[in-house]
């Protein structure tokens, strides 16, 4: 019996299933690979020779992170000196966000293969033909730029194609959220649940930043507009009360890693005061409690008198009940 012929999907079938495996790979790709992964998958529905994804602060005019695509490491530079002079940069930037543009469409082909924009930046990377989209953060202030790259001069990118990349460039940027956020919790078990986070270069300026980490930033600091901390960037593995809001920071790479929540009663002990009221609330005896933490039973007990009078308590039940309810505590 001959077979019926294999009906070839299309392409909204390709790329719903672009969007779900994008989706689907938080978990199993890790965060500073995912832009990489990012863009292979994206080159199942838009074919394309060579791309860069990169982040920054646009009035910088620099990317401080990037992901290549079969380009040379160099590219960046090359292609951050050019900005003031790529009319495709200053179309993205002034039309809506997220709308997919060509370089033809704003320097027609018979002046951009003049151009030394041509001869200096995309000619000697084999770039013919570009098709790109700039996403923008208004809350955290980072630009997204995701530039596709065609060898062939003749291979123009299609009105279809360039459907395609608006309909899957929120997914590209959400994802990558995602995924890095996934990661976090996974990996930084130790932060205060509830806790919000950011992720801030030696200014200050957000590279990553939670919805809700805005949030408290515009709430305990109303006046704040600026895209970056209210305050100066603490030093690492620092933890802070400011106006309220606990601040605790640890270094990631060459960024920190800044969390915030609100702070509670146990906020106001110390390190070693909070190690003896989890061990004390959890049932353990001041025996107990001194080999777990490596003191003497007489320390444990000199630091709870403290303790109950810090927190307003008079009981290990009330002090149960305190730890349980506290942010971070377990």
């Amino acid at each position: 019996m001959q077979k019926s012929p294999a009906i070839a999907p299309s392409i909204d079938e390709l790329v719903d299933h672009c969007i779900a495996r994008l989706y689907r790979s938080v978990v199993s790709v890790p965060p500073e690979k995912f832009r990489r992964w990012a863009l292979d998958s994206l080159k199942t529905v838009i074919p394309f020779d060579s791309a860069l994804w990169g982040s920054g602060k646009w009035e910088e005019r620099r990317f401080h992170a990037m992901t290549l695509s079969n380009l040379p490491d160099h590219f960046v530079q090359v292609l951050e000196a050019s900005a003031d002079q790529n009319p495709l940069i200053e179309r993205l930037i002034h039309s809506e966000p997220d709308t997919p543009t060509t370089m033809e469409s704003v320097f027609p082909d018979a002046t951009f293969y003049k151009s030394d924009l041509y001869r200096n930046t995309f000619g000697p990377h084999g770039v013919e033909r570009l098709l790109s989209t700039l996403h923008v953060d208004r809350r955290s202030g980072l630009y997204s730029l995701v530039s596709l790259y065609r060898s062939d001069r003749n291979a123009a990118f299609t009105a279809e194609e360039k459907a395609v990349q608006r309909r899957l460039t929120y997914h590209l940027f959400n994802a990558l959220s995602h995924s890095f956020f996934i990661h976090l919790v996974r990996t930084h078990r130790d932060r205060p649940s509830g806790a919000a986070t950011a992720i801030v270069d030696q200014r200050g300026a957000y590279h990553e930043a939670q919805p809700r980490f805005l949030d408290a930033m515009e709430k305990y600091w109303p006046g704040h507009t600026a895209n970056q901390l209210p305050f100066a960037v603490p030093e690492s593995g620092e933890m802070r009360l400011m106006d309220g809001l606990c601040i605790k920071s640890e270094p990631m790479g060459e960024m920190t890693m800044v969390h915030c929540w609100p702070m509670g009663p146990l906020d106001r002990l110390t390190a070693r005061e909070r190690e003896i009221v989890i061990a004390v609330a959890h049932g353990l005896s001041f025996k107990q409690a001194a080999r777990k933490i490596g003191v003497a039973p007489s320390t444990v007990a000199n630091h709870l008198y403290r303790i109950y009078r810090k927190l307003g308590v008079n009981s290990r039940t009330a002090l149960a009940d305190l730890i349980h309810a506290a942010p971070g505590a377990e």
